[in-house]
């Protein structure tokens, strides 16, 4: 059984994330087909996946496709009961599904005033009345959902849902330009930030092809907010510790230096997307860390 996903730039494509969320944070294998944003590849991609008209798209194994974000997240849950897309308890349910839908399609101000970036994080930048009127409507449902919930850990329902997926773009906003919330959106935001499967998506985000000129924006840098990664260097040379790649169990021929370590991989990009984040991938924390 295959699940197929089409997906734009993981730097950028906010509903692509989303999507991806929705299988890797809830331990569903899927198989994603790329493409970039605003080229020729996008109407190519998603010929495959008709009817859809953008990303993300999935090919369900019986070859139907489902198309958008909030059906995708429908569909894995009601195949995959077991997986936990919703909360167990119908209030809670209900809770997530209402966060889910709202976010699904509102905050236009904030999704169109300050576009996903994952690349960069601004120290300062402007932030115009319906940017924060939307802003604060996210500050009442996060509170919401976690008192109708009684939630007391980092998620909005109780445990990580798909509700906490489809906000991880807005969050991810929230860093790229410093925006003011307060200290407990701010907590939420570094959960999310932390949260294994985002690392993964963004140290493949920051390594996946060239930047988008339309997204940079002309504000004083700062670090990115989330986990300081552990620091690894691409080096010339197949001397490795290891003499398989940790992704595809190919041999190496691109390596990288990591803690006084070599460790090897099948190709570049392999090699690229650990040295974003080694600490994202079990993989390569296995041959740091062996138990």
């Amino acid at each position: 059984m295959t699940y197929h996903l089409a997906i734009g730039d993981r730097a950028y494509s906010s509903w692509s994330l989303r999507g991806w969320l929705l299988f890797e944070a809830f331990g569903l294998p899927v198989t994603c087909h790329s493409a970039r944003l605003y080229s020729d590849e996008l109407p190519q991609l998603l010929a495959a996946f008709p009817p859809a008209k953008t990303v993300p798209a999935l090919r369900l194994p019986d070859g139907g496709t489902v198309c958008e974000s909030l059906a995708i997240a429908e569909e894995l849950a009601s195949r995959h009961p077991e997986a936990g897309h919703w909360p167990a308890d119908s209030r809670g349910r209900a809770v997530a599904r209402s966060l889910a839908a709202e976010m699904h399609a509102g905050f236009a101000a904030l999704r169109g005033h300050c576009p996903m970036n994952l690349r960069v994080s601004y120290a300062t930048t402007d932030v115009p009345d319906p940017v924060r009127a939307d802003l604060a409507r996210l500050e009442v449902i996060w509170a919401w959902a976690r008192s109708e919930t009684g939630a007391e850990g980092p998620w909005l329902c109780g445990g990580y849902s798909a509700a906490d997926a489809f906000f991880a773009p807005v969050t991810s906003r929230i860093a790229t330009y410093n925006l003011p919330v307060s200290e407990a959106a701010r907590a939420y935001v570094a959960a999310q930030l932390a949260h294994p499967a985002f690392r993964r998506w963004r140290a493949v985000a920051l390594v996946d092809g060239a930047d988008q000129p339309s997204y940079r924006r002309d504000h004083p840098r700062r670090d990115w907010p989330g986990p300081a990664p552990l620091a690894a260097t691409p080096v010339a040379g197949p001397d490795s510790d290891n003499a398989a790649c940790p992704f595809s169990g190919r041999p190496v021929s691109h390596v990288m230096a990591v803690r006084e370590r070599r460790i090897g991989f099948c190709n570049a990009f392999c090699r690229d997307k650990a040295a974003a984040d080694p600490e994202a991938w079990p993989e390569v924390m296995a041959l740091l860390d062996p138990r």
